[in-house]
């Protein structure tokens, strides 16, 4: 479904590249994990595949077709992404309803051509709450709200930036089965950008671990639960994974 070959980013001409020469395939219907410290350029990545970091280097296609740097249209029915603070990526002023129905609105489409209750019954929420807003919702809620939104357009890909960490422990749980749920009932392909080695192993079957702007290793999960990986860093990520909250 995905392939990135040699993708390269910098943020101005002449700077230094803060993403090097990434490189990964995605199969169709699978969830692919993209894991490391804060700055490493997880964030990056994710954004020039979506088409919102257009200066780079490199090629992307989206199922074999090369994509240009400039987004078309229709890219963005296939391709949706939901960020890490739900908050943040809601407008504070329209109701959960006129949010939902803005991708399409944003397509040229017939707002009334997609159910907004069955999308939110479809992410655990109740209809009634589309008539809110953002701060009249809890965390875990708008979360799904932003989910919800990314599925307006029924895509082939759900781009996961840190979809959980702005949540309190118990509703992160609740997320991930929900975004389970979502990529086995409707045969989506994820890419998750996360810097929790437990949330990746939970969500993905493949994992790209990646160090100062590129990738110094990919494993399948059962390799990484195992700790069988091979590159210093990725062996000291994992450490540190495993002595988080012992202290």
């Amino acid at each position: 479904m995905i392939k990135i070959d040699n993708l390269t980013v910098r943020f101005g001409p002449g700077q230094r590249p803060v993403v090097r020469d990434v490189s990964f395939a995605i199969e169709k219907g699978t969830a692919f994990g993209l894991v490391g410290e804060s700055g490493c350029g997880k964030s990056t990545v994710l954004r020039a595949l979506s088409g919102l970091n257009a200066n780079y280097d490199g090629r992307i296609e989206l199922q074999g077709e090369p994509l240009n740097q400039r987004r078309s249209r229709p890219f963005f029915r296939r391709v949706q992404m939901v960020f890490q603070d739900p908050y943040g990526s809601l407008h504070p002023r329209k109701t959960i309803r006129s949010q939902l129905k803005e991708p399409l609105r944003n397509q040229g489409l017939d707002t009334n051509s997609v159910d907004v209750n069955a999308v939110l019954r479809s992410v655990g929420l109740d209809p009634a709450l589309s008539y809110r807003f953002p701060h009249q919702l809890s965390g875990g809620q708008r979360q799904r709200v932003a989910i919800a939104r990314a599925l307006m357009l029924d895509p082939d890909v759900l781009l996961l930036d840190e979809p959980t960490s702005a949540l309190d422990v118990s509703v992160q749980a609740e997320i991930l089965n929900l975004l389970q749920d979502l990529r086995t009932n409707r045969g989506l392909t994820y890419l998750l950008v996360s810097h929790d080695l437990a949330v990746v192993s939970h969500m993905c079957s493949r994992v790209a671990i990646m160090e100062a702007g590129e990738i110094v290793e990919q494993i399948d999960v059962g390799a990484l639960r195992r700790g069988a990986v091979e590159h210093p860093y990725s062996q000291r990520l994992l450490r540190a994974s495993r002595m988080y909250g012992r202290a």
